[in-house]
């Protein structure tokens, strides 16, 4: 009988032992589904934060042009009176310009001088008016001062534009000799010094073969389309304008692959000499103090034009360096000219770079390179400070009734209802009733910290009352019970005993929901604090902005440095929220009891 019952029993334990297994087998793939999606967050967060702070690193530092100005007293103070009100008044735009002309003579025409004041600042003038007005005995004498660089210069010399390469030392062995004309110069060297630049010159005559080979299959398609419409067409006008547009079609086709053919021919011999297009980096050449853009190059000899003249009349400079731009000329905003000059101011020393502190303390700016946040991070503090101050005491009382005073009816359930409801509800309907009620009905000032604040008060005001309402609910009855035993009533058993209790989980609610309010931009647009604002605000009632409405509204500018501006304020805007997130778990874990 026993020998039975074991037996019986055998298959009972092997089928046990195998839902065990199964049953650990799925909570160790459970566990490693947790440990995935964990590393996935992770990796996409991190991927996230490091674009965000690696595009703000350009945003850090600035660059200045250092140039000898002479401050002429006929100009800044004719009258001689010394007053800075006077000077603040003088010219100092035509005495920047006058000291950019006097740097590089050469730039002659209209278009080269625009070209050359477009490397400073248009904001340098007023800081050199600044500067002379604080110390007028500057006055008729000439100072070196370093101008603000402009974005498309200092984004030039952060690499933003790719790097002026110079070619090997190998390939500048040996001397080259300079025809220069009137327009034209003619170059030919010893070594192949333009080969490498010639064979780039090859390949992107092989990628233009095959892109006008592409355009010309679509004229191609479209012959046979109109071809087909014509063959269908019942009316003679229809049929005959359908063969006239596939008769241009297939002219454009053909015009199309004889520029490819001829691309390709080209291309296919590797010392034929070729032309430079807009398609292909610029190549120059400095000779004894002079630059030169060649427009066709071989492997030894070259044709262009003279940008800068050279300082000597050599026909075979000793010093000299061939130089390849990475990215052609227009696919850049900086032109050949102007790297040239600015090479050149490197090249004496007159280029610095400084670490940002005006993005720190400046406005808002329509230049790139004088835009700050300090309008926007003081408009964020005067609107959070107002979010407080109404949300959290209102918060934190109507949480205290509803918890502790409250009677249990239907009213108090509708109240807890829509409570719940208004924190589900997408912020910009909070913009929406700021701009009916406060702005519109009670007239508070647009654009201004205190319609903001009273606008995310009210977004804030759900989160602050169910956080505060379960940390005082997560207090123990029998402490309410000790105080009403000993006598206390129940406004002082609310206040003296249970808030002091749940005050750390209140305010951890608080921290969260002031933290989301701070990222919140939507409600914000709706009650114009999306306009241009360049003042610091002093207090609630000025116009402001928020760093999230800057975020926005430089993120929508067509100015590539303001990239880096935007991503440098959105690191100020997410290490705001870290900051304020890592004090409600500071709070939390410091003041938490545990009954």
């Amino acid at each position: 009988m026993s020998k039975q019952m074991e037996t019986a029993s055998q298959p009972a334990d092997i089928a046990s032992n195998l839902r065990l297994k199964r049953r650990k087998a799925a909570e160790t793939r459970l566990r490693l589904y947790g440990v995935l999606a964990l590393s996935l967050a992770a990796l996409a967060l991190g991927t996230l934060l490091w674009s965000v702070v690696r595009k703000a690193g350009d945003a850090l530092t600035e660059s200045y042009i250092r140039l000898p100005v002479a401050l002429d007293a006929a100009v800044i103070d004719p009258k001689g009176t010394r007053d800075p009100k006077t000077i603040l008044r003088a010219d100092f735009g035509g005495l920047s310009k006058a000291a950019l002309r006097a740097a590089f003579p050469d730039a002659k025409g209209r278009r080269d001088k625009k070209a050359l004041y477009n490397l400073i600042s248009g904001g340098a003038p007023f800081e050199l008016a600044d500067k002379v007005s604080a110390d007028p005995s500057l006055v008729g004498k000439t100072i070196e001062f370093d101008f603000l660089a402009s974005d498309t210069a200092d984004l030039y010399l952060k690499g933003a534009y790719g790097a002026l390469r110079q070619e090997t030392p190998e390939a500048n062995d040996g001397r080259i000799t300079l025809e220069i004309g009137k327009r034209k110069v003619k170059v030919r060297a010893d070594s192949p010094v333009f080969a490498k630049a010639l064979a780039e010159v090859k390949q992107q005559q092989l990628k233009d073969a095959e892109r006008l080979r592409r355009q010309a299959a679509r004229q191609q398609n479209g012959v046979n389309v109109f071809t087909a419409r014509a063959d269908a067409a019942t009316d003679e006008a229809a049929r005959n304008a359908y063969l006239k547009s596939a008769e241009k079609a297939r002219a454009k086709a053909a015009a199309l692959l004889k520029k490819a053919e001829k691309l390709e021919s080209e291309a296919a011999d590797p010392q034929r000499p070729a032309r430079l297009g807009r398609n292909n980096p610029s190549v120059l050449i400095r000779a004894d103090g002079g630059w030169i853009k060649l427009s066709h190059i071989g492997p030894r000899e070259g044709k262009g034009k003279v940008l800068i003249p050279l300082t000597t009349d050599d026909a075979t400079p000793a010093d000299w360096k061939v130089y390849v731009t990475e990215l052609p000329e227009k696919a850049r905003r900086v032109s050949d000219k102007q790297i040239i000059w600015i090479e050149a101011l490197r090249h004496e020393g007159r280029v610095k770079s400084v670490f940002n502190w005006r993005f720190f303390k400046a406005g808002d700016s329509r230049e790139p390179e004088l835009a700050g946040i300090r309008g926007a991070a003081v408009g964020s503090f005067w609107t959070m400070l107002v979010t407080f101050l109404l949300s959290f005491p209102i918060g934190v009382l109507a949480a205290i009734y509803l918890e502790e005073f409250a009677p249990r009816n239907r009213l108090t359930d509708f109240i807890e209802v829509n409570i719940n409801n208004l924190a589900a509800v997408p912020s910009i309907v909070f913009g929406l009733l700021g701009l009916a009620v406060f702005i519109g009905f009670f007239g508070v000032p647009r654009s201004a910290p205190l319609a903001g604040g009273i606008v995310l008060a009210i977004m804030t005001l759900p989160t602050i009352i169910i956080a505060a309402r379960a940390s005082i609910a997560a207090v123990p009855p029998s402490i309410r019970d000790a105080a009403l035993g000993v006598g206390a009533s129940r406004l002082q058993m609310a206040f003296h005993h249970v808030l002091p209790l749940s005050l750390p989980g209140i305010l951890t609610g608080t921290i969260i929901g002031m933290a989301r309010a701070l990222g919140e931009t939507a409600p914000l647009i709706m009650i114009g604090m999306v306009a241009f604002i360049v003042d610091i605000p002093k207090g609630i009632t000025d116009s402001a902005t928020v760093l999230p409405v800057q975020v926005y509204r430089w993120s929508d500018f067509p100015e590539r440095a303001f990239e880096a501006r935007t991503a440098a304020a959105i690191s100020v805007l997410i290490l705001f929220l870290i900051l304020m997130n890592g004090l409600a778990v500071f709070l939390r874990r410091r003041f938490e009891r545990r009954w």
